[in-house]
């Protein structure tokens, strides 16, 4: 199969696969758009099942990206790269640097930053090989130490924002005081916003596939951990998936007990039928590209050149961005998903038309 033979190619610009012999790097980089500017997402490493399970996880995710972007108000466009292994047992510097040349051969036109199974010091040696390496800077903490630029808060913040704006849409009020919130993954997003929540006085049910990571977080919070397969059945005001994505598919949207499902994964839906699907059950989809920005808005100082107080800005306004489409989709009659991407649209349209705006 092709790319362009594949159901998630989407005219995308480039695809590149990418195969170092001496390190036995199997990788591959999509770059989806860059009508708005250059291309930055993050690289994932997971063991895939096959090369075609990779490529479509990276075309979903290159997309996801580009429209994450231009809802964000960036001047960037969206791509993402995925390294064929696992990350406990396959990765090596030899393979990191040579992720970095093939990155640097595309000359800016993709900036990689960390993902799942990629960490920033993983970033940092990719880029002895590149230049177009972000979210790698270090920055002091508010006790003044120096530590490594994590975007994990920033996703963490403008998704509990997100939340709040969803609750003011959905129920009329804001507050999260009472509210019953089901969070399914628990790593460095997932965790600080249900830290968030719990502050807020969010009632929590949470899981992840590391039982002990889930009853240590339980503990400290006050919630009360479910088994994986039962966090999709827990009544609650609001579902947040945090771990992978393709969660939800037409069985498990049959079987949430929510208003509200808005959360930290990426692409957390099967397919647009089952943003459907939740409408008609009147479950109100937040689009993942849409609350989750925080991250890219984070790592995007050295790509776009934003400033600390840039970047806040932004970030507090993915509650806006998603109370309009949400008042939006319930105006119109149309899933959330639809109206975020045909806003998402109308900004690169706007770009290619008049080219890229300023930030």
């Amino acid at each position: 199969m092709t790319p362009f033979d594949h159901p998630d190619f989407d005219g995308h610009e480039e695809v590149l696969f990418c195969h170092d012999r001496a390190s036995g790097l199997q990788a591959i980089i999509a770059v989806h758009d860059t009508r708005l500017g250059p291309a930055l997402g993050g690289c994932r490493m997971q063991p895939y099942p096959d090369p075609t399970a990779a490529l479509g996880d990276v075309l979903r995710l290159a997309r996801a990206m580009t429209y994450k972007a231009a809802l964000a108000g960036l001047d960037l466009g969206g791509g993402k790269s995925v390294i064929l292994g696992d990350p406990a047992r396959d990765k090596t510097p030899a393979r990191l640097e040579a992720m970095g040349r093939f990155v640097e051969g595309l000359g800016g036109r993709y900036w990689v930053a960390e993902d799942a199974g990629i960490g920033v010091a993983d970033v940092r040696v990719m880029a002895r090989a590149t230049r177009w390496a972000a979210g790698i800077e270090r920055r002091r903490d508010p006790t003044g130490r120096w530590v490594d630029a994590d975007p994990s808060p920033a996703t963490a913040w403008g998704v509990f924002r997100g939340i709040e704006a969803a609750l003011a849409v959905v129920y009329g009020d804001p507050a999260l005081r009472g509210r019953r919130v089901a969070v399914q993954g628990l790593g460095q997003v997932g965790a600080r916003l249900a830290a968030h929540l719990a502050r807020a006085g969010a009632r929590l049910w949470v899981c992840d596939r590391r039982a002990r990571r889930a009853a240590v977080l339980a503990r400290r919070l006050g919630a009360e951990v479910v088994a994986p397969e039962a966090i999709f059945t827990v009544p609650v005001d609001v579902f947040a998936p945090c771990a992978l994505g393709g969660v939800i598919d037409a069985r498990t949207a049959e079987t949430l007990r929510c208003r509200i499902v808005a959360g930290a994964a990426n692409n957390p839906l099967t397919d647009a039928d089952v943003a459907e699907r939740l409408a008609a059950r009147g479950i109100v989809f937040v689009p993942d590209f849409a609350i989750n920005a925080g991250g890219i808005v984070n790592i995007a100082a050295a790509a776009a050149g934003l400033d600390a107080a840039g970047v806040q800005r932004r970030i507090e306004a993915i509650g806006d961005t998603v109370r309009r489409i949400l008042e939006r989709a319930a105006a119109e009659g149309r899933t959330p998903l639809a109206v975020a991407e045909a806003l998402a649209r109308a900004r690169l349209e706007a770009a290619q038309r008049n080219g890229p705006r300023t930030s």
